[in-house]
């Protein structure tokens, strides 16, 4: 059978009809965009190595379909279908994935290794009769009962069949506006109150998670970073989720925006690169097309390259032999019990199959809540405490500080990308700004920029046996030493702290994605932290090797939230987050008095 796609976009009243040759590719350049000829790219979670992130590599294909017939046809000549299967179940038992998830928060979110990390599972089973036939039926079915889909498809590949409908658009490029959009928190129609499930820390808080981690991959690929729209609903069959719409212009090559932005942190966590770290450690196997991505690349009527890439998830592989694959996967945050997301993706599988009309996985649909007066009220009050700087739009130089208009800085990341959001709320202040990664021996270089932001990472900040927490530490050291004006942001903080003869304790509970209200030098702020460990003090100021110190610090535990002497400071929060409300006025209050070299610590800001 010729390879061929199936596609039905949102709010569209037909299907198109893609056929062609396969291509199959290493990487992401290699991914074929030529004019007149669109390409449908079924991207595998194994191609993140290609942005240096670890991962088990499963040697499951890059396949391209360059399409070279596209029609359409109307919805009524994909008529449902059951999916007929023998009995099956999940490749971890609920004991097994129950013991994973309580490790991954006993030991990596406990450890500050990250704020949220998906674990996943796959439901196994195998398909009676013609695998696409059946694929074509479930097709139908999809079509007809599902709701609120970005995309439901079929892609048919010769060696793979993928049915589908995911409800989350991962990245797209169009008239040169790059668009993400994040979702999370999944409510079962027919399991409660819509407005309890809204009023939920976890499932609030880990909306809050994603929509920075994306906004970091924003940061990335669109030249201001990403404004942010919502939150809405995104109401489904047996589903709903809450969502944010993330927008800027770019003008990147799509297949370098695809590549910036491998994987959503929805189906792997944050910060992105530590989490390929956990879920290899973890989940010990490779994710196939779980996570990954489906690409479609082509040109517009005025030849500008055009990008569509929704999530592959809620979708089934199903291989030649009948083998169904149904992954599965629950994102774990501070909140988050074994059993809890156990439950979560058995929820999960059935709604799949369900909706697929797998026999034996019927399920009645109920409809959902509307969205009443109260619903809409508490989606817009989850906006009152975030930063307007990536809610609202404004004039270009609206927010540009006089004392720092023209200087420079060098950002200096320690594996997390919090830093390209840093860099743009700099830039909106007005400094000129380079970011570079850690290994960069930034001390040692003839460069000398005006201030050195010593930035956010995951780990242990004591654990010398870690080389960058060595090497940064010999950085901020030399930067110390040397009187260069320097800010240290969340794991440079710490670093500073130490430094400055501060202890370190890691806390009882961590603080991955909590926003809190707190004093900063004499004024209550309210601020964004993603961190397991804190320094604590015992007095508001101290001596140090590098002369007085002020510092910000809970009254209950002496936990430091910021310090600052002559010509450095630091804050354990994250002033680039969107929980920090009140980042951006820090940082245009903290930046000149460090710049200048003359902080006086009698003095409050």
């Amino acid at each position: 059978m010729q390879p061929f796609a199936l596609l039905h976009r949102d709010g569209a009243d037909h299907v198109e009809v893609l056929t062609g040759d396969v291509l199959t590719v290493r990487t992401l350049d290699e991914i074929p965009l030529v004019k007149d000829r669109p390409t449908l790219a079924v991207i595998p979670y194994r191609q993140i190595a290609e942005r240096g992130f670890d991962c088990v590599d499963d040697g499951v294909p890059l396949e391209c379909l360059l399409v070279d017939s596209r029609t359409t046809a109307p919805l009524a000549d994909f008529p449902a279908g059951p999916l007929r299967l023998r009995p099956g179940g999940f490749d971890l038992s609920d004991e097994e994935y129950g013991e994973i998830v309580e490790t991954v928060l006993r030991d990596e979110i406990g450890h500050g290794e990250g704020a949220n990390f998906v674990i996943h599972r796959v439901y196994q089973a195998t398909v009676d009769g013609d695998p696409v036939a059946a694929a074509r039926a479930a097709f139908g079915r999809l079509l007809a009962a599902e709701q609120g889909t970005y995309w439901t498809f079929l892609v048919h590949t010769g060696s793979r069949t993928l049915v589908g409908a995911t409800p989350e658009r991962h990245v797209s490029v169009a008239d040169g506006i790059t668009m993400m959009n994040p979702i999370s928190g999944t409510f079962r129609h027919g399991s409660g109150r819509l407005i309890d499930f809204l009023a939920d820390p976890k499932e609030v808080e880990e909306l809050y998670m994603v929509l920075d981690e994306e906004l970091k991959m924003m940061a990335t690929v669109a030249e201001h970073g990403g404004q942010v729209a919502g939150p809405y609903l995104k109401q489904m069959a047996h589903l709903t989720h809450t969502e944010y719409l993330l927008a800027g212009r770019g003008s990147l090559d799509v297949r370098e925006v695809l590549r910036e932005t491998m994987f959503a942190p929805t189906v792997t966590g944050s910060p992105i690169e530590n989490a390929c770290r956990v879920i290899a450690r973890h989940e010990r196997r490779g994710r196939r097309y779980y996570a990954g991505v489906l690409a479609l690349l082509d040109h517009d009527d005025q030849g500008r390259q055009s990008l569509d890439a929704p999530i592959l998830i809620r979708t089934a592989e199903i291989t030649p032999d009948g083998t169904l694959r149904v992954p599965v996967g629950a994102t774990l945050v501070r909140h988050s019990t074994a059993a809890g997301e156990v439950a979560e993706t058995h929820t999960k599988a059935a709604g799949i199959l369900a909706a697929l009309g797998a026999s034996g996985h019927a399920a009645a649909p109920v409809r959902p809540e509307a969205e009443s007066p109260e619903i809409r009220a508490a989606l817009a009050a989850r906006n009152d405490h975030l930063a307007r700087f990536w809610l609202d739009s404004r004039e270009p130089g609206a927010l540009t500080v006089p004392a720092l208009a023209g200087r420079t800085a060098l950002i200096v990341d320690g594996e997390d990308t919090f830093t390209a959001m840093l860099a743009h709320q700099l830039k909106a202040l007005g400094l000129r700004v380079t970011v570079v990664p850690w290994q960069s021996a930034v001390a040692r270089t003839p460069i000398e920029p005006d201030l050195v932001v010593v930035g956010p990472g995951p780990g242990d900040p004591d654990d010398l046996a870690d080389p960058k927490m060595a090497a940064m530490r010999d950085l901020v050291a030399d930067l110390l030493a040397a009187r260069r004006p320097v800010l240290g942001v969340c794991l440079g903080h710490e670093i500073l702290a130490v430094l400055l003869g501060l202890r370190m304790h890691r806390r009882d509970s961590p603080y991955q994605g909590l926003a809190r209200d707190v004093e900063v030098f004499g004024r209550e702020r309210r601020v964004g932290f993603y961190s397991s460990f804190a320094a604590v003090a015992d007095a508001d100021r101290i001596d140090s090797p590098c002369g007085p110190v002020e510092i910000s610090r809970d009254p209950a535990d002496g936990t430091v939230h910021a310090l600052r002497g002559h010509g450095f400071a630091g804050v354990q929060f994250h002033p680039e987050s969107v929980l920090s409300r009140d980042g951006v006025a820090i940082l245009a209050e903290l930046l000149p008095i460090v710049t200048a070299g003359a902080i006086s610590p009698a003095t409050n800001g």
